[in-house]
C-alpha cells in the first residue's frame, strides 16, 4: 500500500447525521481520527430538501409502496462535497458484495464519500448521473445506509497505515489470503478440561505456520465452500503460470 502524507477524507451524506461517528469514534479508530490519518464530515441530506417541510422524498413513478429519494435534493447535497478524486459509493441491497478485496481498493484511495439511503431508495437518474457506486453488505436489506456505511468504512480505515497498529496480524486476517482465519488459543493452557495445541507451544514456526495454513484450509471448506472454490481455482492459476515459465 502506498505512503500516505495526507489524512483519508471521508464524508457521510444522511438524514441522520448524529448516528456518526457512532463506533467510527471508539478504540484505534478514535485515536487514528485524533491522529489526523483520517477525517470525517457529515452532511444532513434533510438541508437539501424542498419547501417549508424540508421533502425529500416523493412517490415513485409508475406506483407502488414506499417513497423514492428525489435526484434534485441528492444531487444538491452530493455536489455540495468537494470530491477531490475520492469514490462515491451509494449503500444499496442490489450493488456489489463489499469484500476485503474492495476494502483494500478503497484504502488506497484519497478517502470515500458515502450516500446513505432511506425509503425505497434513490432516484436512478441521480445514480448513473453522478457516477455512484453501488455497494451492498450482502443478501438483506437494513432500514437504510447508515450501519452498512459505518462497516464499510470502519474495515478500510483499519487497513490504513498507522491506525491497527500491527500490519502482521492484518496480513493474517481472515480473507486476507482468500482463507478464513485459524483458531487463536490463549491463556490458560488447559481451560474446561480443553488444551491448546500442543504444537502451538513447540517453538517451531514453520510447523506452527503449517498447522495455522492446514486449520484456515479446513474451515474455509467446511464453512464457506465459495471461498474455497475460488483459493483453489487461484491456486491452480499461479501453479499454470509457473509452469509455463519453466518451458
Amino acid at each position: 500500500m502506498k505512503s500516505r502524507s495526507m489524512a483519508f477524507d471521508v464524508s457521510i451524506i444522511t438524514l441522520f447525521p448524529d448516528a456518526f461517528p457512532g463506533m467510527l469514534d471508539v478504540s484505534i479508530l478514535g485515536r487514528a481520527r485524533e491522529q489526523g490519518i483520517w477525517s470525517l464530515e457529515t452532511t444532513d441530506l434533510r438541508s437539501f430538501g424542498l419547501g417549508k417541510h424540508r421533502q425529500v422524498d416523493d412517490k415513485p413513478a409508475g406506483g407502488g409502496a414506499g417513497l423514492v429519494i428525489r435526484p434534485d435534493v441528492a444531487a444538491a447535497a452530493i455536489d455540495s462535497i468537494d470530491r477531490n478524486g475520492r469514490e462515491l459509493i451509494y449503500l444499496s441491497p442490489r450493488g456489489e458484495t463489499f469484500t476485503q478485496k474492495l476494502a483494500h481498493e478503497f484504502a488506497s484511495g484519497p478517502g470515500l464519500i458515502c450516500f446513505c439511503g432511506r425509503f425505497e431508495g434513490l432516484d436512478e437518474r441521480v445514480i448513473s448521473q453522478r457516477g455512484m457506486r453501488e455497494v451492498s453488505l450482502g443478501d438483506f436489506v437494513l432500514a437504510g445506509g447508515e450501519v452498512a456505511a459505518q462497516a464499510i468504512i470502519e474495515a478500510t480505515l483499519r487497513l490504513l497505515p498507522g491506525v491497527a497498529g500491527n500490519e502482521t496480524s492484518i496480513e493474517d486476517e481472515s480473507f486476507s489470503a482468500g482463507l478464513l482465519e485459524y483458531p487463536q488459543y490463549t491463556l490458560p493452557r488447559i481451560w474446561e478440561g480443553q488444551h491448546t495445541p500442543d504444537v502451538l507451544l513447540s517453538g517451531d514456526h514453520s510447523k506452527v505456520d503449517q498447522w495455522r495454513l492446514n486449520r484456515s484450509k479446513l474451515l474455509t471448506e467446511g464453512r464457506r465452500p465459495d471461498l474455497w472454490a475460488a483459493y483453489l481455482n487461484g491456486q491452480r492459476i499461479r501453479a499454470s503460470e509457473t509452469d509455463d515459465e519453466h518451458d
